[in-house]
């Protein structure tokens, strides 16, 4: 199994920025993609961003482009989202989200979305 935990999520003033972080841990064989997505209330969830594996790709929903980051450890079990120039509309609940191979004893479990359970970022007007 691969848990994912998400932290960083606070109240924040419209321009403002914020942090998210999201710990990988457990039976980890490895890691191929981590990204982010939000659900508001009410709405659906959606993609934020997303960072692969190797070539350290990343990949923004055009929402966020320009005022996000995603960016990793040098671990790779650690994702970030830096989050400037803040908007009423950027509050949500922030999932963390992994596509990751796991360990079973010695088998490697073919790759499955792993899901934090969320952090709230609210957005003051």
């Amino acid at each position: 199994q691969v848990h994912l935990v998400e932290s960083g999520g606070t109240l924040v003033q419209r321009g403002g920025s914020l942090r998210l972080s999201c710990a990988a841990s457990g039976s980890i064989f490895r890691i191929n993609q981590m990204g982010w997505y939000r659900q508001a209330p009410g709405k659906q969830r959606e993609f934020v961003a997303q960072i692969t594996s190797g070539k350290e790709d990343t990949k923004y929903a055009d929402s966020v482009k320009g005022r996000f980051t995603i960016s990793r450890d040098n671990a790779k079990t650690t994702v970030f989202l830096q989050m400037d120039s803040l908007k009423p509309e950027d509050a949500a609940v922030y999932y963390c989200n992994a596509h990751a191979e796991a360990l079973q004893g010695t088998v490697v479990v073919p790759g499955r979305d792993y899901w934090g359970r969320g952090t709230q970022v609210t957005v003051s007007s």
